[in-house]
């Protein structure tokens, strides 16, 4: 199966994607890391990194597929595009995919996680709630394809164990 994440940055997506990776024994790829490596090796800023970071996530995601396994991939997703490339790979493969998306209705919560946030990706700046107001302004329709491909929206202002429950149910329903 593939498993995609979607949601806004601040909103939990790495932290539920590592427990359903934990519960399920699926392997996870993270595009923020693979985008750190990438400036790491040098490439201009100027560049379409983010872009190249979800088709390196995709083509390892590819990989993981063809080995009988289940990955789960943590990405904003936040526009159409991006959904379909999973959408798209997802039939290439052969296999279900499912979409997680995370939303925090506490903006507060949200805004104190977001000031917490200490990545180990120094490549790639922490986005401030401004950035994340801005994103949330282009975060895209769930339209086209990927519209029809089952999807569970979570509130992460609930608790960690909470939403994970609610996800492996989704998942093996």
């Amino acid at each position: 199966m593939l498993i995609a994440m979607a949601g806004l940055p601040g909103t939990g997506k790495s932290t539920l994607a590592g427990h359903i990776g934990a519960r399920l024994g699926a392997a996870v790829v993270s595009v923020d890391p693979i985008e750190a490596a990438i400036l790491t090796a040098g490439i201009d800023r100027d560049q379409p990194t983010g872009l190249a970071a979800y088709l390196v996530a995709e083509t390892i995601a590819q990989s993981v597929l063809s080995a009988g396994q289940t990955i789960v991939v943590d990405a904003v997703n936040a526009v159409g595009p991006a959904r379909e490339q999973w959408v798209a790979l997802a039939e290439r493969a052969g296999v279900p995919l499912r979409f997680v998306e995370t939303t925090c209705s506490d903006h507060q919560l949200h805004r104190e996680r977001l000031e917490a946030r200490v990545r180990l990706v120094p490549e790639i700046a922490e986005p401030t709630r401004h950035a994340v107001e801005q994103s949330l302004e282009e975060y895209g329709q769930w339209e086209g394809v990927s519209a029809t491909v089952p999807r569970l929206s979570v509130d992460t202002a609930k608790p960690v164990e909470t939403n994970v429950a609610s996800a492996i149910a989704f998942l093996a329903g």
